[in-house]
């Protein structure tokens, strides 16, 4: 006779929420809304105290707005909200330049009188789109918000995931969602490696006021050492983000406001006149990280924690604002379904849905850096040509600013002005 006596293993079934949310950016408390506001139930974990971004003065920091990245803020009910202090755009011109040019040849100029679907799209500075989208948190009791803490452990079983946060509370769910970042904490814990590179680059960020209208244009200046992008913000100032190779960017981010401009003047031009720094200055480096999964039994990755990107067609918070309609979407209907939302093959609808088009985006753009950061006169000349033939052919144009849009390929409902 078998004496031993079976053990058996007790899988908790009670959840703190249906989904838990590890990063409280951008994609972290839009994906929050967006599930809430289909009766999906939220823990988000933010590793910041609370409202410690939201109360920021001015500083420049920007980003494009898609329109498809508008029709999903507009669906999870904040665009009402930051309508007013975004700056559209109406345009994007294109230049291949040198330090010290007056006016750089231009070979790409995207119109928004062309589209039919009202701007390119909006620059809405950092500091009011978080404050609105933490207000809007705050007001949904669906969301449960956990800030000032990190995750420390991570345990996921066949019935649910379960976190450990830094003040020692537990929190369980039937799915956890990395929205953490570059250097994911989640996925790092969940065993999903990375592929990717560094640029040699790093981005200087800043803002600027300048004596003449900026007229809602964007403008991308090609330099040999990387690109200069001058966005423009409400009023008669704009934001910069400026590529230099690492050596370069160093020294110049120890120079004083005064030289900081002396250097960036010969390098910007004067289509804007006399232009002054208008805010705090700001570097960080550049590199392309893909992770090689975007999703494992339980978990599921958005935002940066599954690609991060190159800023020169400043695409990175777009892509993950559609990491987080589809990701919202798929969630939404397994539930409808009566699925189990962390199981591998309902993850998996998401993951094939969003892994090649944000991984096609993310080459596109490293293969534009690699193309246009140096001064070789047979690239140069190649780049400028094939810039032109763009530009001379209206449909292919057109397509470009549909893709800059956000607005080709299959969009997730909230991407389409559609509720879920």
């Amino acid at each position: 006779m078998d004496n031993r006596t079976a053990t058996t293993i007790l899988i908790p079934m009670t959840y703190d929420s249906d989904v838990i949310i590890v990063g409280g950016g951008l994609n972290g408390p839009s994906l929050a809304l967006a599930l809430a506001g289909a009766g999906v139930s939220v823990s988000l974990i933010d590793g910041r105290p609370p409202r410690a971004r939201a109360q920021v003065a001015f500083d420049g920091r920007a980003y494009a707005i898609a329109q498809a990245s508008k029709r999903l803020l507009d669906m999870i009910g904040i665009w009402a909200a930051v309508k007013d202090v975004c700056q559209p755009l109406e345009g994007v011109k294109a230049a291949d330049g040198r330090p010290g040019e007056t006016v750089a040849p231009l070979f790409l100029h995207f119109d928004s009188a062309e589209m039919h679907d009202g701007p390119l799209g909006y620059m809405l500075e950092d500091r009011h789109l978080y404050r609105v989208l933490l207000d809007a948190m705050e007001a949904r009791p669906e969301i449960k918000l956990h800030h000032d803490l990190r995750l420390t452990q991570l345990n996921s079983d066949p019935a649910g995931v379960s976190v450990t946060l830094s003040n020692g509370e537990q929190v369980r769910g039937k799915l956890l969602i990395g929205a953490d970042g570059r250097g994911s904490t989640v996925a790092e814990r969940a065993g999903i490696s990375r592929e990717g590179w560094d640029y040699g680059q790093t981005a200087l960020v800043a803002a600027i006021d300048h004596v003449r209208p900026h007229n809602g244009i964007a403008h991308q200046l090609f330099m040999p050492t990387g690109p200069l992008a001058v966005l423009p913000l409400k009023g008669n100032r704009s934001s910069i983000v400026w590529s230099e190779t690492r050596a370069n960017a160093q020294a110049i981010s120890a120079l004083t406001d005064d030289e900081f401009m002396s250097v960036l003047r010969p390098r910007f031009g004067d289509f804007l006149g006399e232009i002054s720094l208008a805010g705090p200055r700001f570097s960080y480096p550049l590199s392309l990280t893909l992770a090689r999964k975007y999703v494992v039994p339980r978990i599921a990755l958005v935002g940066d924690a599954a690609h991060g990107v190159h800023p020169i067609a400043g695409q990175g918070l777009n892509l993950g604002l559609r990491d987080v309609g589809a990701l919202a979407e798929t969630v939404v209907d397994a539930v409808r379904r009566g699925e189990d939302i962390g199981a591998i093959d309902v993850l998996e609808r998401y993951e094939s849905w969003r892994r090649f088009d944000s991984t096609s985006l993310a080459l596109g753009m490293d293969t534009v850096n690699k193309l246009f950061s140096n001064d070789n006169p047979i690239l140069r000349a190649g780049r400028d040509l094939g810039m032109g033939i763009v530009q001379a052919l209206p449909q292919l144009r057109r397509g470009f600013m549909r893709q800059a849009s956000g607005l080709s390929g299959p969009l997730p409902r909230l991407q389409q002005g559609k509720p879920l």
